[in-house]
């Protein structure tokens, strides 16, 4: 499994316009093989901003590649950086292999090396 994960850095005051561009855009990556889940995470707030964070949990960290290379891709992120920035200079990805998940009923499971 693997987690990809940007990290966004939103200004006071525009919180609810970030939210509202998430909340409001069409959705593609559902249709992607590999795909598993997606959150938008508010996160903390820091002196001059609130972090904000997309997760997606993929099967492996090459549907994640092939997601970033799709058509479904390049819809979602249509337009994406128009208009008035919300958020503060760049995304910060973060991947991640996943290396255990613990279930609800306690099972641990190991990620193949």
């Amino acid at each position: 499994m693997f987690i990809a994960m940007n990290r966004f850095k939103v200004p006071f005051g525009s919180e609810e316009a970030f939210e509202k561009v998430w909340l409001s855009r069409d959705v593609y990556i559902h249709t992607v093989p590999g795909f598993v889940e997606f959150h938008l995470l508010r996160g903390p707030r820091n002196d001059d901003h609130v972090l904000y964070s997309s997760h997606t949990v993929w099967r492996s960290k090459a549907d994640f590649e092939a997601w970033t290379k799709s058509e479904a891709f390049r819809a979602a992120h249509r337009g994406a950086g128009e208009g008035k920035p919300l958020f503060i200079g760049h995304p910060q990805f973060e991947g991640f292999e996943v290396i255990q998940t613990v279930t609800l009923d306690g099972e641990k499971i190991e990620a193949a090396a």
